[in-house]
C-alpha cells in the first residue's frame, strides 16, 4: 500500500468537518477509506514498516478517529470496519497495555487505569470487526450469541480469515487483561475456535500470527484449562518455521509464558537474546513490530529479578 499524503488526509478531515450534518458522497468516502485501509489491512506499510514507534504512537489516535469519522458516513463498509478494529488493536496493545505492563510497581494506580483503558479499546475493536463480519455473513453473530460456534463458522469462507483473526486478537487481548471477567471467561472458546478455523484455512496465515497467539495461550493457562507446555513449544517451533526467523515476538511469547513459569532464567535470557539479535531493517514489513518487541525485551532483561527468585535460574 502506498503511503497516503498528509495533505490528502488533512483535506479529507477538513471536508468531513465542513459537511458535518450534510450528506456525504458515499462513493468518495469509500474511495478514500480504501486508500487508508489498504483494502481492509488497516494501515499497511505506512505503519508496519516505520522505525520510529513514537511517530506511529502519535499518529494512531488521529487515524483511529479518522476511521471512525469515515464509518459515521459509511457504517456498512466491512473493509473499513475491519481496518478500524485492526488499528484499535494495534494501538491498545503497543501503546496502552504494553506500556502499562512496563510501569514501576509504585505506579500501581496508573497501571490499573491504563489496563482498564486497554480492555475497553480491545472490546471496541472486537465490536467493529464483528460488525464487519456480520455484514459479510448474515447470521454469524446470532450463531455466536446462541453458543452455536460451529454453525456460525460454517457460514464463513476462507476470505473471512482476516475478520476472524482480528476479532480473536481483540477478544483474547481483552481477556488477558482481566481474566477474572466471567463474561469473557465463558466465551474464550469462541475466539479460540475462530483462530483454529483460520489455521485450518491457512496454517501459514500472517507468517505464523495464529501460532504466536497460541504460544501465549497454551503457555499461560493451567493444564486443567487446556494449557500445555509441549503444545506451546510446538506452536513456537511452527511460528519460527513460518516466519523464517523474521519476528522477535515468538521469542518473547515463549520466554514470558514458559521460561518464567519454569523459573528458567537461562532460557529466558537466551530467548530474549535471540529476539534482540534480529536485524529490524532486514525485514521491513515487520520493522515496527520488531522494534517494539526488542524494546520490551530490553526492559524484561533489565527487570529480570522481578520474574525469577534466583536470576541464575537453571545455571
Amino acid at each position: 500500500m502506498k503511503k497516503v499524503p498528509l495533505a490528502l488526509i488533512a483535506a479529507l478531515c477538513g471536508a468531513l468537518l465542513a459537511v458535518s450534518g450534510c450528506s456525504i458522497n458515499q462513493l468518495a468516502v469509500r474511495a478514500v477509506a480504501g486508500m487508508l485501509s489498504g483494502g481492509g489491512g488497516g494501515g499497511g506499510d505506512a505503519f508496519t514498516t516505520e522505525d520510529d514507534p513514537e511517530l506511529v504512537g502519535d499518529a494512531l489516535p488521529f487515524a483511529m478517529k479518522l476511521y471512525e469519522s469515515l464509518l459515521a458516513a459509511d457504517p456498512e463498509n466491512p473493509d473499513l470496519l475491519l481496518a478500524t478494529g485492526r488499528i484499535f488493536v494495534m494501538y491498545a496493545n503497543a501503546y496502552v497495555q504494553t506500556p502499562a505492563d512496563m510501569l514501576e510497581p509504585s505506579e500501581v494506580e496508573l497501571q490499573a487505569a491504563m489496563r482498564v483503558r486497554a480492555k475497553r479499546l480491545f472490546l471496541r475493536a472486537r465490536e467493529y470487526v464483528l460488525r464487519g463480519l456480520e455484514l459479510r455473513r448474515k447470521g454469524f453473530r446470532a450463531g455466536l450469541a446462541a453458543g452455536k460456534v460451529e454453525a456460525a463458522l460454517a457460514l464463513l469462507k476462507k476470505d473471512d480469515a482476516d475478520y476472524l483473526y482480528w476479532t480473536s486478537a481483540a477478544w483474547l487481548s481483552a481477556f488477558s487483561i482481566d481474566p477474572f471477567d466471567m463474561e469473557l471467561l465463558v466465551t474464550v472458546p469462541q475466539p479460540m475456535a475462530m483462530l483454529a478455523q483460520v489455521n485450518a484455512w491457512d496454517p501459514g496465515y500472517g507468517g505464523g500470527a495464529v501460532h504466536d497467539i497460541f504460544i501465549s495461550i497454551y503457555g499461560s493457562v493451567s493444564a486443567d484449562m487446556g494449557g500445555s507446555e509441549a503444545r506451546a513449544r510446538e506452536e513456537f517451533a511452527r511460528s519460527l518455521e513460518l516466519s523464517k526467523g523474521a519476528k522477535a515476538g515468538p521469542y518473547l511469547a515463549l520466554a514470558t509464558a514458559i521460561s518464567v513459569k519454569n523459573q528458567n532464567a537461562k532460557e529466558f535470557r537466551d530467548l530474549l537474546g535471540k529476539a534482540l539479535a534480529i536485524d529490524v531493517d532486514a525485514f521491513p514489513a515487520n520493522r515496527l513490530e520488531n522494534t517494539l518487541a526488542q524494546r520490551r525485551a530490553r526492559w524484561l532483561l533489565a527487570h529480570i529479578g522481578d520474574f525469577f527468585l534466583s536470576e541464575g535460574g537453571d545455571e
